[in-house]
């Protein structure tokens, strides 16, 4: 069994100052947090696997394939494989739980 405390988590990405930190990778799906900070600026390009975004904390906004919606506290995303997508207007910092599935980078272009 893999668990993990979102908590702990938290600290650990906090403490390495990164940006993204996964912490499940298995052939299926990958999983990892992801943190923008109010006012940041999201530069991720379309991936080549599915995405779910599940917000922790903050506010903002996210485009996905020409439409914007706003985003907050248990906003579920659901973003197909090579869609464009990004986060903006990010009035709180956004702490989000990502999962890719299968895991991230799986289907990338070799």
């Amino acid at each position: 069994m893999h668990a993990y405390e979102i908590a702990s988590l938290i600290a650990e990405q906090d403490s390495a100052k990164q940006d993204y930190l996964e912490f499940l990778r298995v052939p299926a799906l990958s999983v990892g947090l992801y943190t923008l900070p109010a006012g940041g600026i999201d530069t991720q390009e379309p991936h080549s696997e599915d995405e779910i975004y599940y917000v922790l904390s903050g506010r903002g906004s996210i485009f996905v394939a020409g439409e914007n919606r706003a985003v907050s506290v248990g906003s579920v995303i659901y973003v197909p494989a090579t869609v464009e997508h990004r986060f903006h207007t990010i009035e709180e910092e956004l702490r989000l739980l990502v999962v890719f599935a299968p895991a991230e980078y799986t289907n990338a272009p070799k």
